[in-house]
């Protein structure tokens, strides 16, 4: 009798291990278990109750730091025809998207998918980020004519280049220093000189705290009440706007509507100080590349500290490869996030509404099918162009990040003096890496420089 106890509260455990294991599928498959027709649930495993497959997602990209082979595994496991995979992140129930072509198509179809934000108060209901269709147009038009125009872009070569002179020269004067770190003030007094014509370095250092501040609640829990990372980060939001509105009151070359709407966006996406960092860290691994890059800027016959143009910048066709090359390394973001509006069905399978839809862009940049050797320092493969819809760095579709070629130019335009007036190197040559929130080596790119 007691035997059979025990054996009956064994299978009690066993079942209720098994239901706890596999609650999140049996709950959201429900619908489809009740309504059987010609859709199904994309392959996959929604992970436990409340937490969902997030331990998985930490034990690859925070404690064996090999964020690829999260979504391997679900390759391996579920075959990678389809490109789509159900799971529970952050959260929400997920679908990921990992071929071009379920990517392209979540990011092309507004009516479909939205770029979702917990909190759109803090990047502001009318900025460029959280308005949709003719609104989104419009806002994003007047961007693009602020920063990705030719006319524009010329202004910025020669705008940025004494700010970029000036942190080489205390670069080499200080011998050692952090690139992440440093590369972060020469983006950030680019960015809040051409949009608010802001010099200050103190205020550009508040304005460097706040938007951090404001960052660390886009994904927090939507509760705002003091001590809470959503509260602080509202405050934070304030405070930036006060020192926004002050300094475009000074303003005169610019219209404000441009810094007004666009100015903290540009500061949150700042995709170019890590593509910086990531450019004196692979050349200082790849001494040929700044070999090659040195000589094709010697041709242009400029001296230390004179001014380079935009046409000369774009004339460096290496250059372009290497900029290129260092942009798909740095992968900033492994994923970015949309939300069904609507059920929609894709080859059979449905991406239900409500549900968050993230497309893996990383695995783009870090799939051998698509780049030869992937994880290599190699400028000279962009001698072809890559397979259409392989390279997603900075997303695709009418959301597109629409500093692009600011972040190319100023790249390529600290490359131009880097190479021809200083030599560095890694202090810590083998630093390990972090994944999370964005790659990143251990050590933040920590380098000897010096003068030629």
């Amino acid at each position: 009798m007691e035997m059979d106890l025990a054996g009956f509260w064994v299978a009690v455990a066993v079942s209720l291990a098994a239901l706890f294991w596999w609650w999140n599928d049996y709950w959201y498959a429900l619908p489809f278990r009740l309504h059987p027709g010609s859709v199904k649930l994309p392959p996959g495993y929604m992970g436990i109750p409340f937490i969902g497959e997030m331990p998985a997602f930490l034990w690859y990209f925070k404690l064996l730091c090999r964020p690829d082979d999260f979504i391997n595994a679900k390759r391996r496991k579920y075959g990678d025809g389809l490109g789509l995979y159900r799971t529970y992140l952050f959260g929400s129930p997920t679908i990921i998207t990992c071929t071009p072509s379920a990517t392209k198509m979540v990011l092309q179809d507004e009516s479909s998918f939205s770029m979702s934000w917990n909190n759109v108060e803090l990047v502001g209901a009318t900025s460029l980020v959280a308005v949709e269709g003719p609104a989104h147009n419009r806002v994003r038009a007047l961007v693009v004519r602020a920063v990705n125009q030719p006319d524009a872009l010329r202004k910025i070569t020669l705008m940025v280049q004494p700010r970029v002179l000036a942190s080489l020269s205390s670069w080499s004067n200080r011998g050692r220093i952090t690139a992440f770190k440093e590369a972060k003030k020469v983006t950030l007094a680019s960015i809040g000189m051409y949009f608010a014509s802001i010099e200050s370095e103190d205020i550009l250092e508040t304005i460097d705290d706040l938007v951090t501040g404001v960052i660390s609640g886009i994904r927090a829990i939507p509760i705002n009440f003091p001590g809470t990372a959503l509260h602080y980060a509202l405050q934070c939001r304030r405070r930036a706007k006060a020192i926004f509105r002050e300094e475009l009151e000074k303003r005169s070359k610019f219209e404000a509507s441009v810094a007004k709407n666009d100015l903290m966006e540009a500061l949150m996406q700042m995709k170019d100080e890590e593509a910086i960092m990531w450019a004196v860290y692979y050349l200082a691994k790849y001494p040929e590349v700044v070999v090659k890059l040195r000589e094709e800027h010697m041709l242009l016959c400029k001296k230390l500290g004179d001014l380079v143009t935009y046409e000369e910048i774009a004339s460096c066709k290496y250059t372009t490869k290497v900029v290129e090359e260092i942009i798909r390394m740095a992968n900033i973001s492994a994923f970015i996030v949309r939300t069904a509006k609507k059920d929609v069905d894709y080859k059979g399978y449905r991406i239900p509404k409500g549900w968050k839809v993230a497309c893996w862009l990383r695995y783009f940049q870090t799939n051998p099918e698509h780049f030869e050797d992937p994880m290599c320092f190699n400028p000279d493969r962009w001698n072809e162009a890559p397979k259409a819809g392989s390279y997603m760095v900075f997303g695709g579709g009418p959301r597109m990040c629409a500093g692009n070629m600011f972040a190319r130019l100023q790249v390529a335009v600290l490359l131009h003096h880097l190479v021809l007036g200083y030599r560095w190197k890694l202090v810590n040559p083998n630093a390990g890496m972090t994944y999370l929130p964005h790659p990143n080596p251990a050590d933040d790119v920590e380098i000897d420089i010096t003068r030629i």
